[in-house]
């Protein structure tokens, strides 16, 4: 008896030591999935009749599927009707993984098994991944697990594979982080990817997910130079075909110079294309049918200062707005008078913009091949300079930006030839003489008109006193 005793206490010192070794063999068999997506749990037997169970907490393990006889029990857990094996492998997938998918998953195989213990994290993203310049991105993470919980750690990587450190604004470890990281930009449209890694046990996962951030690929405001008489295409470039963008939106295209005109109204559909939805009736300007380059386009032809002003795209979605600018900035050169200058004459030449100029740009008239007495600059935000010329050859007008010249343009002044000069100075001895003429007859029509003037007036004080003589000439024969 006390042989047998001791041999049965033998065996269960044996049985509770291969169970502890198995708990703990199973205990490192850990895996993580993520809600929404699919997860493979492995089974270690290759036989034919393999039973999967879920077991979650104390609960007695349920039965999931079973192989032998292809049977899905339904209702006995919450995956049966989104799990199926692998004929092969044995392998279990779970598909469209929810959060309350956690816990212990045993692959049985008659008397022997194999268990998994999966956590499940759930990652929500603020604004479901659609932003706007300077918009803020929210990850929360929820997770779910049996014992033992996890303490994962958190690496944040941006589509550029840059590690990127968000604030915490919740971390309710083991089971809810949320981050945030402040002030997208467009170039932050792409896969980043979260690193979740725990010690014990020992888990690492990568969740990858989708940021877009609708823009233009130049956001900042451009000032654009041009030559009147100059033909200019300004043009804006979108990238929410580049980002795979799919939400609607609509957008305008608008010119600011005394007041705001609206040029043209479009919108992007889901699948990609721009459309227009408005153009205006405006002469000036050109509008090209849209493209499938994500491109919003306006054509001016032969420019002059009148089409001078600031251009702006604009966005909306989700009832806020981001715009891009580009201010046109008309530049001409003038003479006067104009045409070829006669020898001894003067011509004033005159180069001016459309539009104020900030303090680092000049305008600044240049003779080629001349001296520094030849050089005449603008003033601190002039918008125009002149210079006086009294002889034949080209000029050039820059406008500079601090040390860069961002436009020139020339103007050539021509000689009048010769026979020009004598004609000009023959107009001016004919206007002279002919002037001369029309003073001196002036004066001698007034001289005559003032000789009239005075006869006339002697005549009528001779008739005046005749009638007073004759009157009283009557009055005394009447006494009589």
């Amino acid at each position: 008896m006390e042989l047998c005793g001791t041999a049965a206490s033998s065996v269960r010192a044996v049985f509770m030591v291969l169970q502890l070794g198995l708990t703990h063999i199973m205990a490192h068999q850990q895996q993580i999935g993520v809600e929404g997506k699919e997860v493979i749990l492995n089974c270690k037997r290759h036989d034919k009749d393999v039973i999967w169970k879920y077991k979650y907490d104390a609960v007695s393990p349920a039965t999931i599927i079973q192989l032998s006889t292809g049977k899905v029990f339904k209702g006995r857990t919450p995956m049966s009707d989104r799990s199926e094996i692998n004929q092969n492998s044995k392998h279990l997938k779970v598909l469209n993984l929810r959060i309350s998918d956690a816990g212990t998953y045993i692959c049985e195989c008659g008397s022997d098994s194999n268990s998994i213990s999966l956590h499940v994290v759930k990652l929500t993203i603020s604004s479901n991944g659609h932003f706007l310049p300077d918009d803020d991105l929210e990850l929360t993470l929820m997770h779910n697990s049996r014992n033992p919980q996890p303490r994962f750690s958190i690496t944040l990587f941006n589509s550029h594979n840059s590690i990127v450190t968000p604030d915490i604004l919740q971390n309710e470890a083991p089971h809810k982080y949320v981050l945030k990281l402040k002030q997208l930009k467009t170039t932050d449209s792409g896969t980043w990817m979260c690193n979740m890694h725990s010690d014990s046990p020992s888990i690492t996962q990568n969740i990858s997910f989708d940021v877009k951030v609708l823009g233009f690929e130049n956001t900042h405001l451009e000032r654009m130079y041009a030559a009147a008489d100059s033909t200019v295409t300004l043009s804006w470039h979108l990238n929410f075909q580049k980002i795979g963008w799919k939400k609607f939106f609509t957008g305008q295209l608008n010119w600011t110079q005394s007041k705001a005109v609206t040029l043209l109204d479009f919108n992007a559909t889901a699948n990609g294309q721009l459309r227009e939805t408005k153009k205006s009736s405006q002469t000036l300007f050109e509008i090209p049918e849209m493209q499938r380059d994500s491109t919003v386009k306006v054509k001016l032809p032969k420019i002059q200062l009148r089409h001078s002003g600031e251009y702006t795209c604009q966005l909306l979605y989700n009832r806020r707005y981001i715009q891009s600018k580009t201010e046109l900035v008309v530049m001409q050169v003038s003479a006067n008078p104009p045409g070829p200058l006669p020898k001894g004459a003067e011509m004033t030449l005159l180069c001016r913009v459309s539009s104020s100029i900030p303090s680092n740009i000049h305008l600044l008239w240049e003779r080629v091949n001349g001296t520094q007495t030849d050089i005449k600059k603008s003033k601190q935000s002039e918008t125009e300079v002149e210079v006086k010329v009294t002889a034949a050859g080209m000029w050039n007008c820059h406008l500079m930006e601090d040390n860069n010249m961002k436009l020139s343009l020339n103007y050539t002044v021509e000689e009048a030839p010769v026979w020009i000069s004598y004609t000009v100075i023959g107009v001016i001895i004919g206007a002279g003489v002919l002037m001369f003429v029309l003073v001196c007859l002036g004066i001698m029509f007034g001289m005559s008109w003032q000789r009239r003037r005075q006869r006339a007036k002697r005549m009528a004080r001779a008739r005046q006193h005749l009638l007073e003589k004759k009157t009283c000439q009557c009055q005394h024969r009447m006494n009589k």
